[in-house]
């Protein structure tokens, strides 16, 4: 090759030479080879490689941009709310946490399933063929991608908010949750190959067979319907801020106004908590009609007796503080507590399927996390003890009449989808074994059927 050093072959009675013009020929290659590279070298362009840094420290300079940019948002939010008198902070807080708190859960939610889907595949478990997902599904590392773009976005957006309305650009300060919020619709409804679009359809497609349950359900579709019981309070914010957006009361006095269209009193509140509910009741029906066993009934029970907790609640602030005190807020905490344990009961018993607790923290490679958590009795025992007091406290979220601590309801949401967090691993633990054994059972069916076809004839010829 050129540049390269010429060695003539020893063998050749031509080109043979003596020990030291050998020696001379081969000092010229060397020198004509380092000359050749040098030249190469400084020809070539600069590549990538050479001039990016290393991957840890660009991930620990996107970190220091991240904490920046929260102190940033954190203290404009903070100067922003302590120019506003005393008298209207704590009502405007409220309007505000109204329009951003239902994308911030959701936003919580999306880091949660992150986390669930990076233990799944450091598990045994096939996440990937419980869900019917194709190959290009989201990873672990793309769902964190995601997440971190919506902690950017949507805290950047409140703090927009709160500074342009303390120094009195209402209408400026009015646009910005409900351009948020068209931005969210248009990224799911974005019709191009953009922005994970086959996981996007993936996403609609599913919503549309919880909402319309009118062919088989499958696991996905009961899956994702069991998290939206668990963000029922995000659907009855959404519904009071997409109808204040529409009724252009964002950012005016309109919220001081409980029995307003859009108020704290409105019917569409216990409406929009109920419905995640009364989808998973129409699963469950549909699948007993598919395959006739009655514990789709009972399943469909427990999602009945969320009804009661929510519309009696409800119905403090449209009827007579006595009918209310000594009649309707008996019955609303009975089944309330009905609600709790009959749910409680169906996770430890029936979801979970204590017994079959052996695969979801065994990591493909051992670790300190595979140590601490794989078969340890104290992980049972939290999981169960954390779900049964968040089922109890859920009954609070549920109660429209209890709505007005909103930091309160806040948390206890946020609560409920850490316990639906450390649900979905059970629950897709249980879905695995069940899959596993069924396809065991298979294989020793059709091992059988083959050593009877294989196996010699006892008769004579």
């Amino acid at each position: 090759m050129f540049g390269g050093q010429v060695i003539p072959p020893s063998k050749s009675p031509h080109l043979r030479k003596s020990d030291k013009e050998e020696g001379n020929v081969e000092m010229e290659g060397l020198l004509h080879s380092t000359g050749s590279n040098d030249l190469k070298i400084a020809s070539l362009p600069i590549t990538t490689a050479a001039i990016m840094p290393s991957p840890i420290l660009l991930w620990r300079f996107k970190v220091l941009l991240f904490f920046l940019w929260g102190f940033i948002c954190c203290k404009i939010g903070w100067d922003s709310v302590m120019r506003m008198s005393v008298n209207l902070r704590d009502l405007f807080l409220y309007e505000a946490f109204l329009y951003y708190n239902p994308l911030l859960l959701v936003t919580m939610m999306v880091w949660l399933w992150g986390v669930n889907l990076w233990v799944f595949a450091q598990s045994t478990i096939s996440y990937a063929k419980i869900f019917d997902l194709d190959q290009n599904h989201l990873t672990h590392r793309e769902i964190w991608k995601v997440a971190t773009w919506m902690t950017i976005i949507v805290p950047t957006s409140m703090t927009a908010y709160l500074y342009l309305y303390s120094h009195g650009e209402v209408s400026l300060a009015a646009s910005q949750p409900v351009l948020l919020y068209c931005a969210v619709s248009l990224v799911l409804i974005f019709p191009f190959d953009i922005f994970y679009l086959s996981s996007r359809y993936y996403l609609l497609r599913t919503l549309w067979r919880i909402v319309f349950p009118l062919q088989a359900i499958t696991f996905a579709d009961f899956f994702v319907a069991d998290i939206l019981t668990s963000m029922s309070k995000v659907f009855s914010d959404l519904e009071r801020s997409v109808c204040r957006m529409v009724h252009r009361q964002v950012a005016t006095i309109a919220w001081f106004e409980a029995d307003s269209v859009c108020g704290s009193h409105s019917i569409g509140i216990p409406i929009a908590l109920v419905l995640p509910y009364i989808f998973r009741l129409f699963q469950c029906l549909r699948q007993y009609k598919d395959t006739k066993e009655k514990t789709a009934l009972f399943n469909a029970l427990k999602y009945s007796t969320a009804v009661p907790v929510i519309f009696l609640s409800a119905l403090k602030y449209h009827v007579l503080l006595d009918s209310w005190t000594n009649f309707y807020r008996p019955l609303w905490l009975l089944s309330g507590v009905i609600n709790s344990l009959y749910s409680f009961y169906w996770d430890v018993t029936r979801d979970w399927d204590l017994s079959c607790f052996t695969r979801i923290f065994k990591y493909n490679k051992p670790s300190l996390c595979s140590y601490l958590l794989h078969g340890r009795k104290w992980v049972y025992f939290w999981v169960i003890g954390s779900n049964f007091i968040l089922r109890l406290a859920w009954t609070y979220k549920l109660s429209a009449h209890l709505r007005h601590n909103y930091l309160t309801v806040f948390t206890i949401t946020a609560l409920e989808m850490i316990r639906r967090f450390q649900w979905v691993f059970f629950r897709v633990e249980n879905e695995w074994n069940k899959m596993s054994s069924k396809s065991n059972l298979q294989l020793s069916e059709i091992s059988s059927e083959e050593d009877k076809l294989l196996a010699p004839n006892d008769h004579n010829v």
